[in-house]
C-alpha cells in the first residue's frame, strides 16, 4: 500500500518547525521539507541541507498543470551558493493518481515567505513563465486563433455546419484550459507582503 502523505503542514504553534512532504514519483522516497529556526531544511533521496532564509536568492511560483492533474503548482527556491529545489502541490499515491495537497502546500510556501521576510531576505520574488516563453505562447496562441478562425469562415462559406459546430466547442475547450494556463502564468514579481493568489492552490 502506498504511503500516504498529509494534505497540511504540521506546526506545534508560533516558531515552532513546519513540515511538508510529496512524492515526486512513485519510486523513492518523499521529499521532506521543514522550517525551522535554522532554516529551510530538505531532505530529497539520499540528499539533505538546511539553507539560512537569508540565503535564500530567488523563489519562483508557478502554475504547472498534468493531464492527471489540472491542480498543480510549483515553487522554485534558489540558494545563494548556486542551489535549487523544486516543491510541488502534488503527490504521487499510485500509478494512475497524483493526489493534490492544496491546503499543505499552500500555508508551507507561505510560512516560508514570512519567514524569509523576517530574517531580512533580499531573494528576488517572480512568478509566471519567463518573460520569452510567455511571448512564444503567447505567439503560437495568435497563429492557432488565426488558423481556426480561417476553418470556421471555410465552413461557414461551405456550410459544413457540424465542422462549424465542432471548431466552436474545441475553441471554447481550447481558452478554458490552455487560458488558464496563460493567465496564470503571466511573469510578473510579487513581494512579501503580496503573494500572487493565482500561482497558489
Amino acid at each position: 500500500m502506498p504511503t500516504s502523505l498529509p494534505d497540511r503542514t504540521e506546526s506545534a504553534g508560533e516558531g515552532a518547525p513546519v513540515a511538508y512532504a510529496y512524492k515526486a514519483s512513485l519510486i523513492g522516497s518523499a521529499h521532506r521539507f521543514e522550517l525551522t529556526d535554522a532554516g529551510l531544511s530538505w531532505t530529497i533521496g539520499g540528499r539533505s541541507g538546511v539553507w539560512n532564509y537569508a540565503d535564500i536568492s530567488a523563489v519562483k511560483l508557478s502554475y504547472r498543470p498534468t493531464s492527471m492533474q489540472a491542480q498543480r503548482f510549483r515553487a522554485d527556491i534558489d540558494n545563494a551558493k548556486g542551489g535549487r529545489i523544486a516543491i510541488l502541490s502534488v503527490s504521487w499515491q499510485t500509478a494512475a493518481l497524483m493526489a493534490p495537497q492544496d491546503h499543505g502546500y499552500r500555508d508551507f510556501i507561505v510560512e516560508l515567505h514570512r519567514r524569509m521576510q523576517t530574517a531580512g531576505s533580499k531573494a528576488v520574488l517572480t512568478g509566471g513563465l519567463g518573460p520569452k516563453t510567455y511571448t512564444a505562447a503567447l505567439a503560437l496562441l495568435a497563429c492557432l486563433a488565426v488558423a481556426m478562425t480561417g476553418l470556421f469562415v471555410r465552413a461557414l462559406l461551405t456550410a459544413e455546419w457540424t465542422g462549424a459546430l465542432f471548431l466552436v466547442g474545441f475553441a471554447f475547450l481550447f481558452v478554458w484550459q490552455v487560458g488558464g494556463f496563460i493567465r496564470r502564468n503571466r511573469p510578473r514579481r510579487y513581494s512579501f507582503d503580496d503573494l500572487p493568489d493565482a500561482l497558489l492552490p
